[in-house]
């Protein structure tokens, strides 16, 4: 069958129209591989274009006691106020009001002793006293009635009224009246006297806490008896308790004689308790004793801490080590790094290169005089960290490395 014209026109395909549709897709299929190229060459400069790792020579932080230290010592952690509280009578506790490890404060109540014998004695005391001041008061009234009869008496004998005995007699009267004011005077000083000396007695029976600090020992229970001197069988204390101020610990170290030159006063000093083995505290040389040890041919030394801490405990064993001047600018040295591990030093700008995960890292550091090759570093560098010695110039920050112990 014949087709028409217009059928036929239908027919044909219109090139303008799909080829901006072409276009379009070609970019889309395009796209993708254009970007996964993208990551592909970002990966390369990554992984390339710094190169491949550098090779560095590296040494290890050394801990602070692998150098700067003159001398080595050890001893013990000691309390310079440490007192065993007793009673100053002997007496039967009826409270005692501590435990061990309380902090206490200066005159603070630790204990009372039984005090109804002693009450009993201050009681009477007081009634005496107030008895005497009584008897004072009713001779003041007396004397003052016999001066008033004395000067009525004189008045008269000078008018020739009375007779010179009777002027005598009312002069006497008040002679003997002062006389005997005195004595009641002194008797109400003496009663007041023998009431403060009950009072006193009280007030032993009270022992309290002669300075601020701790408790560390609890030698007495209610119904013991205490007292300040020993008694025979045992069954009386002597203390009750031990008061440590904690603010007055330091150390005590034995020097062997031979070396006790190399130490001086002030000197630098870094400790280490037996108990925190990683925890170095800061120290100084407070004094030597000018005595020496016959026996064990040792001069002790007394080190006071920079900073107290919770942790020091009276009685801990304790190692030192005295610094030398070059190390103690550093107080104290966090590490210790080799020499030629510090660059940009004279620039006051000291930095050290770290390795970790084989990638270099500049860190910087506040160093102290070289010694024996090498510097103390005060932070930054904790022992056991890879430094690379020798640095050179191709080391950037985040360079990959190839570490290898130095020669």
């Amino acid at each position: 069958m014949a087709l028409d014209k217009d059928t036929l026109e239908s027919l044909k395909i219109d090139r303008g129209a799909d080829a901006g549709r072409y276009a379009v897709g070609a970019g889309k299929r395009w796209r993708k591989p254009a970007i996964i190229v993208g990551v592909v060459l970002v990966l390369a400069f990554l992984m390339f274009g710094r190169g491949k790792p550098l090779e560095v020579e590296t040494a290890v932080a050394e801990p602070p006691s692998a150098a700067g230290a003159v001398l080595n010592a050890s001893g013990y952690v000691t309390a310079r106020r440490i007192a065993t509280v007793a009673s100053r009578t002997t007496g039967q506790l009826v409270e005692v009001t501590f435990e061990e490890g309380a902090i206490v404060k200066s005159g603070e109540v630790l204990a009372r002793l039984d005090d109804s014998a002693v009450r009993a004695a201050w009681k009477l005391a007081v009634a005496q006293r107030d008895a005497a001041g009584r008897e004072l008061a009713e001779l003041q009234v007396r004397f003052d009635e016999a001066a008033r009869t004395r000067d009525r008496t004189m008045a008269l004998l000078e008018r020739k009224l009375v007779s010179q005995s009777a002027a005598d007699a009312a002069a006497a009267d008040v002679a003997a009246l002062q006389a005997r004011l005195a004595v009641a005077r002194s008797n109400v000083q003496v009663a007041g006297a023998r009431v403060a000396q009950q009072q006193q007695q009280l007030d032993d029976l009270v022992i309290r806490a002669p300075f601020a600090g701790v408790i560390v020992s609890k030698a007495a229970q209610p119904g013991e008896m205490v007292s300040p001197i020993s008694a025979g069988g045992g069954f009386t204390r002597t203390g009750i308790a031990t008061v440590v101020d904690m603010e007055s610990l330091e150390i005590e170290v034995d020097v062997n004689e031979s070396y006790i030159n190399r130490v001086v006063a002030d000197m630098a000093v870094e400790a280490v308790l037996d108990a925190y083995e990683d925890v170095t505290f800061a120290a100084h040389v407070i004094a030597i004793v000018p005595t020496a040890d016959r026996q064990k041919a040792t001069v002790r030394v007394r080190i006071g801490f920079n900073q107290l801490d919770p942790r020091i405990l009276p009685d801990m064993g304790v190692k030192v080590r005295f610094l030398d001047a070059a190390a103690a600018k550093v107080k104290p040295p966090q590490s210790w790094v080799p020499e030629t591990a510090v660059v940009d030093a004279a620039n006051g700008k000291a930095r050290v290169w770290t390795v970790k995960d084989n990638v270099a890292t500049a860190v910087e550091v506040q160093v102290g005089a070289a010694r024996d090759k090498l510097v103390p570093v005060a932070a930054g560098i904790a022992p056991g960290t890879t430094v690379v010695v020798n640095p050179s110039k191709d080391l950037a920050e985040g360079r990959t490395v190839k570490a290898k112990a130095a020669g």
